[in-house]
């Protein structure tokens, strides 16, 4: 097994934030495997980040010493009323989701696909949920809302309210040691780790991953840090600019060619993230066709030089949309293969593209 300084390098490549990394440390000093989790709302077509970088991340995990809780979350979509809260759309949707992973190349020997609505069968997961909703504040599971995409400000349903209380339950369920999902869901992991010496349960260390940007420019309008990141992050409810993992080849270089891409601009870049969450962390080089006249073939080893050729405007955004949509498809086509040549994912394919986006 590698060190433990080798693996807290794994986790740090995942986690953009990590509450507490002394709390890490002794974790892996004193276990070799160790139980993390992640999990998603079944609501439709999948995209790039809740495919490909999922995988990534899960897999850096799991060379760090993880066995991984997948959690299908069909219960918690339909109370956020995904799909307009029709379950049996939601468990194909949920169905489809698994096929995803499968095929993006996920390590499935040390990872478990998990469904709320086995778990909500468990009278002790109902008392979990109590407890923790008897234990906080109403203002303060409304704060937690935005891990469904929602704003406190919104009007919400009943549903909603129970929904951050029912994620918390979860992590104790699970007996998880580590929470490792998106920024967004930052608020209920830290509520969890709150909560945690009251109820008599595990705290969880919150190993909180990058949100990748969808294609379009920037808010200008929007300045706190979370809600800046939750309106640039990428959603299925913006269909041109997320890319999904059933998209064409044609479709993928449409997509980046119109995403915003200041020339010489890293921050905020989307085409740049592409490059450095996704491309960069499965691909050991970068290259760049273009004519003589405009500086010819380059190649870059390390995501660090190509951005800084960028800033230095030696590479057009033109030619760096043109070659990221050429690794994309690169990355992509595998998971179009299992669903053009396997009959039952391609079944559910079908079926879930079928249904309307709901926000």
């Amino acid at each position: 097994m590698a060190s433990v300084d080798e693996r807290m390098e794994l986790i740090r490549q995942v986690g953009e934030e990590i509450i507490e990394e002394a709390e890490l440390q002794q974790l892996l000093q004193e276990k070799g495997e160790f139980v993390a989790y992640d999990g998603f709302e079944p609501s439709g077509k999948v995209h790039i980040a809740q495919a490909v970088l999922r995988a990534i991340n899960v897999n850096r995990m799991i060379d760090a010493g993880a066995k991984f809780k997948m959690y299908v979350a069909d219960w918690h979509a339909w109370a956020n009323l995904k799909l307009g809260g029709d379950t049996e759309k939601i468990a194909a949707a949920g169905e489809y989701m698994v096929e995803v992973w499968k095929a993006a190349g996920m390590k499935l020997d040390k990872v478990e696909f998990v469904r709320a609505s086995d778990i909500v069968k468990d009278p002790e997961y109902w008392s979990l949920v109590m407890r923790i909703a008897t234990s906080s504040t109403l203002k303060r599971v409304l704060r937690c809302t935005q891990i469904m995409g929602r704003s406190e400000d919104e009007t919400l349903h009943a549903s909603q309210i129970l929904y951050p209380c029912m994620q918390a339950a979860d992590i104790f369920h699970f007996g998880v040691d580590v929470c490792q999902l998106g920024m967004d869901q930052r608020k209920v992991n830290v509520l969890a780790r709150e909560l945690a010496p009251k109820l008599g349960k595990k705290k969880p260390i919150i190993v909180s991953h990058h949100m990748l940007m969808g294609l379009q420019e920037p808010p200008k309008d929007v300045q706190d840090p979370t809600e800046r990141a939750m309106a640039m992050k990428m959603s299925k409810s913006k269909p041109n600019t997320a890319i999904f993992v059933t998209d064409d080849d044609k479709t993928v270089v449409k997509k980046l060619n119109k995403a915003y891409c200041p020339e010489g601009v890293a921050e905020e870049n989307p085409v740049l993230e592409y490059c450095k969450y996704i491309v960069f962390a499965l691909k050991n080089e970068f290259s760049i066709e273009r004519p003589e006249k405009f500086g010819g073939n380059v190649t870059f080893n390390s995501y660090e030089d190509l951005e800084n050729a960028f800033v230095a405007k030696q590479v057009h955004p033109a030619d760096l949309k043109a070659a990221t949509a050429k690794y994309v498809n690169e990355i992509l086509q595998p998971i179009r293969d299992h669903f053009e040549n396997d009959a039952n994912a391609k079944q559910l394919k079908e079926q879930v593209e079928s249904f309307a986006v709901t926000r």
